[in-house]
């Protein structure tokens, strides 16, 4: 079994950890194109949990994702 650690040093995953602490709305980018907006519940290693103004939650693939920015 291949066990990652979750690396707190890197700087996407401490920004990431602020826009969950700070609740602050987010547009994720997808490589596909797609756009989603949102706030950030929590992220592991592979994956980010989005949820929407409608409470839907949205589970993400890192590799997926083109750019997180706060919501302007």
């Amino acid at each position: 079994m291949l066990t990652t650690e979750f690396d707190t040093s890197l700087p996407s995953i401490r920004q990431v950890q602020h826009l969950i602490q700070e609740t602050i709305q987010v547009e994720f980018k997808l490589v596909t194109g797609d756009l989603l907006t949102g706030r950030v519940l929590w992220q592991d290693s592979y994956c980010v949990c989005i949820v929407d103004e409608n409470s839907q939650q949205t589970t993400v693939w890192k590799q997926a994702i083109a750019y997180i920015k706060p919501k302007s």
